[in-house]
């Protein structure tokens, strides 16, 4: 009995920070905004490297997948693309989607 309550406990702790965290409509603009130096204001690069807005989101979660499982190789986003979670990765990739070229 004592190791549910302290299941639940954990639980009610957990669930205010998954809420908070699913509440905010600009957690993946934030995210995003960590590509900005490189792929451009909104993800529209002033050259150089390539704009990520308006690409499919199934192509950049492919590109960002691959990064991180080092499929792909890279200077710079192999070591990036580990420091998020895929759930950062879907939230960045559909905000990309959704910018204008």
């Amino acid at each position: 009995m004592h190791l549910r309550s302290i299941a639940s406990l954990a639980l009610a702790c957990l669930s205010p920070v998954a809420y908070a965290q699913q509440a905010d409509p600009n957690v993946a603009r934030d995210i995003a905004a960590n590509c900005a130096a490189c792929h451009g204001t909104d993800g529209v690069s002033k050259g150089g490297l390539p704009s990520l807005a308006g690409q499919a989101k199934a192509d950049l979660l492919r590109k960002m997948q691959d990064f991180k499982a080092g499929r792909a190789s890279s200077t710079i986003m192999t070591q990036l693309a580990k420091g998020y979670t895929d759930e950062q990765i879907e939230l960045a990739a559909s905000f990309f989607a959704a910018q204008k070229q």
